[in-house]
């Protein structure tokens, strides 16, 4: 008997790996469709200048929001950086993000989110295993439009800009509070063994996958150029330096 369900198992591990598989590039056409409706209608989206700034850009398709009594939200999402900061867009990393805001509030509601990253030290950061949304990193709610010429002096210094769109209406909206954490199971599903988030976004080191060619496409259709490379000294690394002279 037990052989049996020995064997049963081991004839299920390819289904399953197969199920795993097709979810997440279902997830990554998700976000690459998210993506090209909201860039599909510049006066009402990301400002092209700002994408052209950023080193990494994360899409959360339908982050499912809820409330009763009190207000958070649950999202798995995908973060992809440019090679090297500066070249061309690199392989998709998996993460999830959660948090909640207390008030009362009853109902829910399913909303995309997109933020970019808008400098190094950003990228570095988001990369770690765990780290709140505007406590580690500065956030803020990105501006809307064409370009950026409207942005405040928070939004042009912050490290994320981030954006949601919810039942056809598409605005800023911060993200502070919320916890980002890396899914290390889903990237492994995704390349078939164990990689890193920094190996994937900072390094490099890991080849865009089949399943991530729709959404490569659609970051090199509307950002082909820009970022500030990655060999750049951080601002904590630069102050280091500084202090040790």
């Amino acid at each position: 008997m037990k052989k049996l369900i020995f064997l049963s198992v081991l004839c299920c591990l390819p289904l399953l790996a197969a199920g795993e598989s097709k979810d997440n590039a279902k997830q990554l056409r998700k976000v690459a469709d998210v993506l090209n409706e909201i860039m599909a209608t510049p006066e009402k989206s990301i400002p092209r200048d700002l994408l052209a700034r950023a080193v990494c850009v994360g899409i959360i398709p339908s982050e499912l929001k809820f409330a009763f009594g009190f207000g958070g939200n649950y999202g798995r999402g995908v973060l992809v950086c440019r090679r090297g900061g500066n070249g061309p867009w690199g392989a998709p990393s998996f993460f999830t993000v959660g948090g909640g805001s207390f008030g009362f509030q009853i109902g829910g509601k399913s909303t995309d989110v997109v933020f970019i990253v808008m400098n190094p030290d950003g990228a570095r950061k988001l990369v770690q295993d765990s780290v709140k949304l505007g406590a580690e990193v500065s956030a803020a709610a990105g501006p809307v439009g064409r370009s950026a010429e409207g942005a405040t002096d928070a939004q042009m210094h912050a490290e994320i800009l981030s954006y949601s769109r919810s039942q056809g209406l598409f605005a800023g909206v911060s993200l502070s509070g919320a916890v980002l954490k890396q899914d290390e199971d889903d990237n492994q599903k995704l390349y078939g063994r164990r990689v890193t988030a920094k190996q994937i976004l900072i390094d490099g080191t890991v080849r865009t996958p089949a399943g991530a060619r729709a959404l490569d496409q659609t970051l090199a259709k509307y950002s082909p150029r820009g970022g500030q490379p990655f060999t750049t000294h951080s601002a904590s690394e630069r102050s280091a330096r500084r202090h040790s002279r």
